[in-house]
């Protein structure tokens, strides 16, 4: 195993060359500090996925060319100084889209066999292995052996070095009352034996902490999140009920800390998988009573939802959410949810016109909560939609809202 400063680049970059690594918990630290060190190629661009330990910064794009999917974290300021370009795609259509001639990766130690376990990720790295010219690994002893392969071999590696930073941990945040307010009315909608996605944030933490009363219900998502330790723990989530991958929590990535890492480790229990197989349609239409958990900024009378600009910073992603929801819609005694506060600060967030993109589409709209109530938008009118959106929208800006009514559902109509 070579050291890290034995490391030279130049050795496996080409001029052009496209570099991916694993995203938030799985970054390969130790690589990607080295790769930012100095310019190795010219002309090397690079994808970013979720950056829990913040290691770009805008001036690093005079070393390479960023693009991502993501403007959550530090992702943010890169946009923002446009240093990074923004690639608008569903999650499930990355596996397809993503080039990646040099691969760097996270890895557990190797097995009495010799074989190196992804880890904390599989997610749409594991898609792009097999486009891979070049594969370079850091060995981390503090990276779980986890289940839903590929397993790599020294044969499969152009070069390993040794790990120098523990990985990096997702924070878990204490939920408001009012994110608490939200998911006890989201849990109205989880019935015992359902299996759920959710997405990133502390909303889907404080879902999952309320649900402690449920039983027998599964996971299927591209994120794992730490909150999950307590619910199979306390063997409220079993996986026994799930109509595929039963007895199995599915996820494309761990997202967040040593407790979290520490109990997956050879963990039966716990399957990662590609994005080809956690976002397939088949695959989640498939799974009955699936509970599709998203967040929004903000959501318009009609249904649709911008989850990507907020007061005019890329903040967001397409994501996975328009996936799974279509996947919970297609779902026997599925329901497609997005969860948001009713306001933030003295803004509403149900409003009359979104203030960014459409990042789902209103066709695709089920279930929308806030603090205030549940919205059930499945088969109505766009008049009948926004008199339920009216109805959980934050009390002192429902007024408002009627009076624009009219003049909204004639924009949405097109006249």
């Amino acid at each position: 195993m070579n050291s890290v400063e034995e490391l030279d680049f130049r050795r496996y970059l080409r001029v052009g060359d496209g570099v991916l690594w694993a995203q938030a918990c799985a970054e390969p630290l130790t690589l990607v500090n080295r790769l930012i060190s100095r310019p190795w190629a010219e002309d090397l661009s690079a994808f970013l996925g979720i950056p829990v330990a913040g290691l770009i910064h805008p001036e690093h794009a005079a070393l390479l060319r960023f693009t991502s999917y993501t403007g959550a974290g530090a992702n943010s300021a890169l946009h923002e100084a446009n240093a990074a370009d923004l690639l608008p795609a569903h999650y499930s259509s990355l596996p397809d889209l993503l080039r990646a001639d040099v691969v760097l990766l996270q890895l557990s130690p190797p097995d009495s066999g010799g074989r190196y376990s992804l880890g904390l990720a599989r997610d749409y790295v594991a898609d792009v292995l097999p486009k891979a010219r070049v594969i370079i690994g850091e060995v981390n002893p503090a990276v779980p052996w986890t289940y839903g392969g590929p397993a790599l071999t020294a044969d499969d590696l152009t070069v390993v070095v040794p790990s120098r930073h523990a990985p990096a941990e997702y924070p878990v945040t204490e939920p408001t009352a009012v994110h608490k307010a939200i998911a006890a009315n989201v849990a109205e909608l989880i019935e015992d034996g359902a299996t759920l996605q959710v997405g990133i944030g502390s909303l889907a933490q404080a879902v999952l902490a309320g649900l402690t009363g449920r039983r027998q219900l599964g996971v299927h998502s591209g994120l794992l999140p730490e909150a999950l330790v307590d619910l199979m723990e306390q063997g409220v989530v079993t996986g026994e009920r799930k109509s595929v991958d039963r007895g199995v929590a599915v996820g494309g990535i761990l997202l967040g800390g040593d407790r979290l890492f520490r109990y997956a480790h050879r963990n039966e229990r716990i399957l990662l998988r590609e994005t080809s197989y956690t976002h397939d349609p088949d695959v989640l239409a498939a799974q009955e009573k699936l509970v599709a958990l998203n967040s929004a900024i903000e959501v318009d009378l009609t249904g649709a939802v911008n989850a990507e600009v907020a007061r005019g910073r890329y903040v967001g992603s397409v994501g996975g959410a328009v996936d799974f929801l279509r996947g919970a819609a297609r779902s026997r005694g599925g329901v497609p949810v997005i969860m948001l506060p009713s306001r933030a600060g003295p803004v509403s967030r149900v409003v009359a016109k979104l203030t960014g993109p459409v990042s789902t589409p209103r066709s695709d709209a089920g279930v929308v909560v806030t603090e205030h109530g549940i919205a059930d938008l499945r088969g109505l009118s766009l008049r009948q939609r926004a008199e339920r959106m009216i109805a959980i929208a934050a009390p002192e800006a429902r007024a408002e809202l009627d009076e624009v009514t009219e003049a909204a559902l004639a924009a949405a109509k097109g006249v």
